[in-house]
């Protein structure tokens, strides 16, 4: 789930030539896939009008919304360029950034967990997956996916998983990210999705949470999220190794839509003394204002 000003500056008008929007009717809602007017084959996921994903399939290298270029980056990052990965996505979207993988590293492995099966058939119809890509999708919940990834496994665990644009309350506890570390590798990176807005009381819980678990964590999102002014996302890569945190900074800092990222005792600050959160205790994030999709 994207918030709408997450989304590239200057991409409010959609429609393109002939083409035109595909509709469906999948487990979560209304799904619609809009044509990109300015990319001959590029199209945005829509589930209940809340944009989820976009994908261009001329150049799946190319990533549109912020967070995912953000996440782009730490694909990059987290390995020698072209160096195949195995990567596990929870929340499958329209598989954008499975895609971005397989094109910027060729023969990774990779397994997409998405429990909408109707959703998955939708995508897989209309925006088909190169078949040439190491790309398995799983139609499961995404912890029950995760148990079944073998230990060690994982160079990179991507959570980006919503239910009516909200992540579900199991996939923001302790006991998850303790599966989350089981699949890693020692060298491994867990990154998120988060979406909060004032006063970030979810954000700073899940940064803590990801404290618990993890030597070392980074953050990026925009100024005006990190100030509380306004509902948006958030990006968490959460390791235990050294991040490249300069080089993410620099990248972050450079994209079309700038973000800035915080990390050792900033990021630590920034939480203001909030608990890790547990299954018992564990809430759905918040709900996103109306305006924000508009």
């Amino acid at each position: 789930m994207v918030a709408g000003k997450d989304r590239n500056k200057g991409r409010q008008q959609r429609g393109r030539g002939s083409a035109e929007t595909v509709v469906g009717q999948v487990a979560g809602g209304r799904a619609e896939l809009e044509p990109d007017r300015e990319r001959a084959d590029a199209w945005t996921l829509l589930i209940d009008g809340a944009p989820q994903s976009h994908v261009d399939l001329a150049d799946p290298g190319y990533l549109d919304f912020a967070y995912q270029r953000r996440i782009g980056h730490l694909i990059d990052l987290v390995a020698p360029a072209r160096q195949p990965l195995n990567v596990v996505h929870l929340g499958g979207g329209a598989f954008t950034l499975a895609r971005y993988t397989a094109a910027s590293r060729p023969r990774s492995t990779q397994q997409i967990v998405e429990i909408d099966a109707a959703l998955v058939a939708f995508v897989r119809e209309h925006l088909p997956l190169d078949p040439q890509a190491r790309v398995r999708v799983r139609a499961v919940d995404a912890r029950a996916g995760l148990a079944k990834v073998p230990d060690g496994w994982a160079d990179l665990v991507i959570a980006d998983v919503f239910s009516g644009a909200r992540t579900p309350a199991h996939l923001t506890s302790t006991e998850f990210l303790d599966d989350v570390r089981r699949a890693l590798a020692p060298t491994g990176w867990y990154v998120a999705n988060l979406a909060d807005g004032p006063p970030l009381a979810h954000l700073r819980s899940q940064i803590a949470t990801a404290a618990s678990r993890f030597t070392e964590l980074a953050l990026a999102a925009d100024p005006v999220v990190w100030r509380g002014k306004r509902f948006g996302n958030a990006v968490l890569v959460a390791a235990d190794r050294e991040l490249p945190v300069a080089d993410f900074t620099r990248r972050v800092a450079s994209d079309p839509h700038p973000g800035r990222v915080e990390h050792g005792r900033a990021l630590a600050d920034f939480t203001g003394g909030a608990a890790p959160v547990a299954d018992a205790s564990a809430v759905a994030s918040p709900q996103p204002p109306p305006s924000v999709f508009r």
